[in-house]
């Protein structure tokens, strides 16, 4: 069911129930926004509440309202929810608290939220314990605190489970218009997906910031990245906390790789939803995506007059990920043009200041940075502080900036280096002429690369383990080596030739064995996640005599008796894990001794495509081993996609048993990828 949030969210008429300080708020807050629509102040005992007039209950009320903000406690709450619902009204915010977020503590919370749930019906709620809403573009809110934004034509749509960081975000300083702040409380009834989702038919919305502390419904963030994707609203999220593993991270390098986050990481990846890791960099990134859209890339060029900006710029660049490409022949003859012959011309630039307050030289120099390939053009400027000095001087940097980007339409930024030394009100005009301001030049390196993140979402929906499994079946256990590797080998994994043997029936059966299997060998003893901490492993077996010195030696009376695999050009990790938050994680990187050495590897949700899969091998480092480095002999790439896929397709058939699955190595030659180690973990469901 998709609710219609439309009403609640531009109401013509507001319910305010509950006479207590909060309430009183929220009606100061509609007369200062300047609300034009009915304000009703609903309270069983006042005439009058801040000077209008009050009605007893929502019977009461002389319609059905838009939107309710109900301050009362919770369990009045149920009981207004339910008049609001019987009236037909729009939605409401519920503010209290002592819900399911308080189970607890209150011990009744739980069906406390059932009980408000149902008393909604199809009503839409926020929350409860929600601070609500401020809609910037009509001048509506249910907002029971001061703020400190102002009305707006248009701009950007942010939701966050916190109200406290909602309120500081309205003060931000920055020059970003927001369009809707709405927090969404313990989501009860509607999902933050739900609610976004809820804002993209509104033309006026030019992105989406999501603050989320935990995903709840998945399937509801796919279906919000999709649309968001049709409309054209890019979306940026600021993930914060941690999701619960399945599965003890120091059984396998896998779930050490992977971390905690690995989920979270890769499931916004695939909704094709930036991420990033801090409020300052969440509202730069905003601010590029309402003026600019999503950037294809994170090509930048610098223009400056100062040698030590540009050096900081390219050292934060180069440490965010951001490229500097080198000039253009163009650019250098139109540079030196606007320049003379005193200025060293480079990206970054350092221009000096032989034409500084010249607003038509300065212009002529900026546009010669301009290249068609440049996903951003950054104008580093720092303006002094107002209480103590004059921006004056500075003015001509600003009509310079707002005379390029008329002049060439080019994506343009200006950058302060400190994040204060950009004023607000400079900000604002920028903004108005389609200049970028950026507070902050890390930020300003980090917001960029976040908006070249808005991609495409993927068309294949994330494997969800089934949350009416959790707590069934018997205990997790380590298959047998032998065994596990034998189970993916039906699914299309390439194994090497093994035998499994006992060293009780050692004597009887090791000349058979080895001439099954030829030297040399590789002799292991199962049931032990890591084989070579443990001394359960030995290489290069030439002889029975060998063999059978080594299996005296091993622990365990379980050995598994392998052909040793030569040609190697690089070895891999193949892994997954059961996130019981987001699916199951694939993890590729460096396998055998350089996994831990090298920490080179990349994440991603199963199912996935081959060009996922292809991406996700070109961002490792040893990919450069696959393809042939330095004249060695390439790995046969088309069969590391099959191995994976295999492991892929071992998964999707045993998804409600597979707790973790680890390939490491996988050997790649030029002619094969073979998976000399495997570990698998599952469990054995139990059925009525």
């Amino acid at each position: 069911m998709i609710r219609d949030f439309s009403t609640l969210f531009r109401p013509s008429s507001i319910a305010v129930i509950g006479g207590g300080a909060w309430c009183r708020q929220v009606i100061e807050q509609l007369q200062k926004i300047g609300f034009s629509g009915q304000i009703w102040p609903v309270h069983p005992k006042a005439a009058e509440v801040c000077g209008l007039t009050a009605f007893a209950s929502v019977d009461d009320l002389p319609a059905a309202p838009d939107a309710s903000f109900i301050g009362v406690n919770r369990h009045a709450t149920v009981e207004a929810v339910a008049a609001l619902s019987r009236r037909g009204a729009g939605g409401a915010v519920c503010f209290a608290s002592g819900f399911r977020e308080a189970q607890r503590e209150a011990g009744d919370g739980a069906d406390l939220q059932n009980h408000l749930l149902q008393a909604a019906g199809e009503m839409p709620i926020l929350g409860p314990n929600c601070y609500g809403f401020i809609n910037y573009l009509d001048g509506a809110l249910l907002w029971p605190d001061q703020h400190g934004g102002t009305q707006v034509a248009q701009g950007v749509a942010i939701l966050t489970q916190s109200s406290n960081i909602a309120i500081n975000l309205t003060m931000q300083a920055r020059g970003l218009p927001i369009a809707y702040m709405i927090t969404v409380g313990n989501q009860a009834q509607s999902d933050m997906a739900e609610i976004a989702r809820g804002l993209l038919d509104d033309p006026r919305v030019t992105a989406i910031g999501l603050h989320i502390e935990g995903i709840r419904d998945l399937r509801a963030f796919e279906a919000l990245a999709q649309e968001a994707a049709v409309c054209g609203k890019p979306i940026v999220a600021l993930k914060v906390g941690r999701s619960d593993q399945a599965q003890a991270a120091t059984l396998s390098h896998t779930a050490s790789l992977a971390g905690q986050e690995a989920g979270a990481a890769a499931f916004l990846r695939r909704c094709g939803i930036a991420r990033v890791d801090d409020l300052s960099v969440f509202l730069e990134t905003l601010k590029i995506l309402h003026v600019l859209g999503p950037r294809r890339g994170c090509q930048v060029a610098t223009i400056s007059c100062s040698g030590g900006e540009a050096s900081l710029a390219a050292d934060l660049g180069q440490a965010q990920g951001v490229t500097f490409p080198p000039l253009s022949d163009g650019q250098h003859q139109a540079l030196r043009a606007a320049l003379g012959p005193m200025v060293a011309l480079a990206n970054p630039l350092d221009y000096h200041t032989y034409i500084w307050r010249e607003v038509p030289a300065m212009t002529q120099a900026f546009s010669a940075m301009v290249h068609p390939d440049l996903d951003l053009l950054m104008l580093i400027v720092d303006f002094p502080r107002k209480d103590r000095c004059s921006a004056a001087d500075w003015e001509c940097a600003i009509e310079a900036a707002m005379a390029t980007r008329m002049r060439t339409g080019a994506p343009l930024a200006m950058v302060a280096t400190l994040p204060e030394l950009m004023p607000e009100e400079i900000a604002d005009r920028l903004l108005a002429a389609g200049v970028v301001p950026l507070c902050g030049l890390r930020e300003a390196m980090s917001a960029t690369v976040a908006a070249s993140q808005i991609a495409r979402p993927s068309d294949l929906p994330a494997l969800l383990p089934r949350p009416d499994l959790d707590g069934v079946g018997s205990d997790i256990a380590l298959v047998p080596e032998g065994i596990a590797k034998q189970r993916l080998a039906a699914t299309g994994l390439r194994i090497p030739r093994s035998c499994r043997l006992s060293r009780k029936t050692l004597d009887e059966t090791l000349a058979e064995v080895t001439s099954q299997v030829g030297f040399p060998l590789v002799l292991k003893a199962e049931g032990l996640a890591h084989k070579s901490e443990a001394g359960a492993v030995r290489l290069a077996l030439g002889s029975q005599e060998a063999v059978a010195d080594a299996a005296r030696e091993m622990p365990g009376d379980q050995l598994l008796l392998e052909e040793m695999i030569s040609g190697t050009v690089a070895e891999l990790l193949i892994g997954v894990t059961r996130d019981p938050a987001h699916g199951f994680v694939l993890t590729l990187g460096a396998g055998g001794v350089w996994t831990e050495l090298l920490e080179d590897s990349v994440s991603l949700l199963l199912p996935v495509s081959d060009t996922m899969l292809e991406a996700a091998l070109d961002q490792l480092r040893i990919t450069r081993l696959l393809d042939g480095y330095r004249g060695a002999p390439a790995a046969d790439r088309p069969a590391v996609l099959r191995a994976v896929r295999a492991v892929e397709r071992y998964v999707l058939a045993h998804s409600d048993t597979v707790e973790e699955i680890e390939i490491n190595p996988l050997i790649c030659t030029p002619s094969d990828a073979i998976a000399v180690d495997a570990l698998l973990r599952e469990k054995e469901l139990t059925h009525d």
